[in-house]
């Protein structure tokens, strides 16, 4: 009898942490996001079965995990910098015709897992392949060249061939107010440029929510 009180009771108060925490797919979680879950549905399981345990300690210890859970989600929504800590940046794992083996390495991934799931996402043929991304929840984007894109309405209505585009990669160079320098001088723009463009557009780095340049020098802009 007391094992199914302990049993509702947890239920409940997991419930409310599970609302507290936000909804999150699973494939989307990120590494931190996995441990928390892990962490916090053992030290319910264990609660429940262990009737040495106090109820109180085992409801305390969810709460702490729970509003520790919620204090980093609110933390990276606010801080670009937590949120790259805590759970990570993405990672290019093919670009320009050819992988990239040192991220393939800090990433612990082999070719053959990164061409596993190209095949899962419709890219066969390597050829094909613009490039492929390792994302912080640990799911591989890919981006096929132009000519290999499926056809949309404005193709059809373009005289233009599809096979005439050219898709590209773009640069992040300002995220959530923050700026990165190595994108910046991959996308071949200097400081000096940068402030300039900005100030032409009355914003500063702090107000912009994105700030990205494609290959064909293409500035895409939103601020907050």
């Amino acid at each position: 009898m007391e094992i199914i009180t302990r049993s509702i009771i947890m239920f409940i108060v997991l419930f409310l942490i599970v609302k507290l925490l936000g909804k999150k797919q699973i494939k989307n979680m990120t590494l931190y996001d996995y441990v928390l879950s892990i962490t916090i549905g053992s030290i319910a399981a264990d609660t429940i079965i262990s009737l040495d345990t106090p109820l109180a300690d085992g409801i305390l210890s969810l709460i702490l995990f729970g509003t520790i859970g919620y204090l980093s989600s609110l933390l990276s929504y606010h801080n670009h910098k937590v949120e790259e800590i805590m759970d990570g940046e993405p990672l290019v794992l093919f670009e320009n015709n050819n992988f990239n083996y040192q991220n393939l390495e800090t990433a612990k991934l082999s070719v053959a897992k990164v061409l596993e799931n190209c095949r899962l996402k419709g890219c066969f043929d390597i050829n094909e392949l613009e490039c492929a991304v390792l994302e912080p929840s640990g799911d591989i984007s890919i981006l096929l060249k132009g000519n290999s894109q499926p056809l949309t309405s404005n193709d059809l209505k373009n005289t233009v061939q599809k096979n005439s585009k050219k898709q590209t990669l773009n640069h992040l160079i300002i995220v959530d107010g923050v700026l990165n320098t190595n994108e910046l001088k991959k996308a071949k723009k200097t400081r000096n440029w940068l402030t300039k463009y900005l100030k032409d557009k009355n914003l500063d780095v702090e107000s912009i929510t994105l700030l990205s340049i494609d290959k064909n020098n293409k500035v895409t802009l939103f601020s907050k």
